[in-house]
């Protein structure tokens, strides 16, 4: 997703709310930032990745971040909130490795990078 505060490409996620099982923010923002309905790929629904950032500003903070693999169809309509974002799209992860790196969220090389140690591409 082309975040426009942030100017960079950022995968969907968003804070867990209180009392809020953090796969059920997966489906919730899934729902929220791109109308589709998020299923895991993990049987566990466990995140592949974790990692932290310090933000700047005002109102400064570190953002923890669980990763998680979704089943989807490039064939799934998106829709969004065209005020938080620019446009959404589809990206392979060739096409990721290919461009610009600093276009992304700074931990998306090596999520792709644990991923593909996962043999998760092309799981159904």
């Amino acid at each position: 997703m082309e975040h426009r505060l942030a100017g960079l490409w950022l995968p969907s996620g968003g804070h867990v709310e209180p009392g809020e099982h953090p796969v059920e923010t997966v489906r919730r923002e899934a729902r929220e930032e791109l109308s589709i309905e998020a299923h895991p790929l993990d049987a566990n629904e466990q995140p592949v990745f974790l990692t932290w950032t310090k933000t700047v500003g005002v109102d400064s903070h570190t953002d923890v971040s669980l990763w998680f693999l979704l089943q989807a169809s490039a064939d799934d309509t998106l829709a969004w909130d065209s005020r938080e974002f620019a446009s959404v799209r589809w990206w392979a992860p060739t096409e990721i490795s290919s461009s610009v790196q600093g276009q992304f969220d700074p931990h998306l090389s090596r999520f792709l990078a644990k991923v593909d140690t996962t043999g998760a591409w092309g799981k159904n």
